[in-house]
């Protein structure tokens, strides 16, 4: 009996620049994995980078790891990216990406995976290349990178931000682990913060977000926090501009976030910085 050759393949290094290629097709929307591949995840990771073929030639990739990603695909190369996938339900956390096609991925896994603990079914991709001061909008000049040694004042905001955004809390006991993380974002250049003094007279983070992604000269920021009790008082606009602002000056002039449709004062905000909604993400929770 003969046994058809599948199409899909991990990501090989004489791949690497074709794949930059289909990334840059829609760079705002596939920044994510284009920045694993200039991380070097051909190499490091090899097994998380997927390439659907026809013939020699790549159309199109799935990032498979604790989160699945699709850049470009048809929905051809759905159907034989998820074959490999449902061997992998217990390694996903989420599938995220472009709308129409994480719709048809969950709707091929979904009988077999079961429920979804939440769908977020529509996330508007906004961008902008504007620098908020051209546009007349005042700046906070507290906003600033994280230095090396502010992990731990970065904390609080980033684990609120995370329990607030995800459902659940980053980490169970000790933050060891995710305070690494935070440190090595900060070592990166990709965290931005603004502090004050608290009540007891300590440094405390009062605004925060971090470069998720960068690469092709886009950057997708993620994380963006401010303090509870800040909000609704006119903070936010000043604080986010200016965050955008030192982004482009230091990494990229194409700024991008993404955000839930429901969250109506943060869409407010990103308007008055100068973002553009340019399309819609999607994101199924596990």
């Amino acid at each position: 009996m003969l046994r058809t050759r599948s199409p899909i393949r991990p990501l090989q290094p004489a791949d690497r620049e074709a794949a930059l290629e289909i990334c840059a097709r829609d760079i705002a929307s596939n920044v994510f994995v284009a920045s694993r591949i200039l991380d070097g995840a051909i190499e490091n990771q090899p097994q998380a980078l997927l390439a659907h073929r026809v013939g020699r030639h790549v159309d199109s990739l799935l990032w498979a790891n604790a989160n699945v990603v699709p850049v470009e695909t048809s929905p051809e190369s759905r159907d034989a990216f998820v074959d490999r996938l449902r061997r992998n339900r217990r390694q996903v956390a989420s599938i995220l990406g472009p709308k129409e096609q994480v719709e048809g991925i969950w709707s091929l896994v979904a009988p077999t995976w079961g429920e979804a603990r939440e769908i977020r079914s529509r996330q508007p991709l906004a961008v902008t290349s504007t620098p908020p001061s051209a546009l007349g909008i005042t700046l906070d000049h507290r906003v600033r990178r994280a230095q090396p040694g502010e992990a731990e004042i970065v904390l609080p905001a980033a684990e609120h931000m995370f329990t607030h955004e995800i459902g659940y809390p980053p980490y169970i006991g000790s933050p060891r682990a995710y305070l690494a993380a935070i440190a090595g974002l900060i070592r990166r250049g990709h965290t931005y913060i603004a502090t004050d003094t608290g009540p007891d007279g300590a440094e405390r983070v009062i605004f925060k977000t971090d470069i998720g992604s960068a690469a092709l000269g886009c950057v997708q920021l993620q994380g963006v926090w401010l303090a509870p009790e800040l909000r609704g008082r006119g903070y936010a606009v000043p604080l986010i501009a200016s965050a955008v602002e030192l982004v482009m000056r230091d990494v990229a002039q194409l700024v991008t976030l993404y955000v839930n449709d429901f969250n109506l004062p943060a869409r407010a905000a990103y308007r008055r910085v100068g973002f553009v909604e340019a399309g819609d993400l999607m994101t199924v929770l596990m």
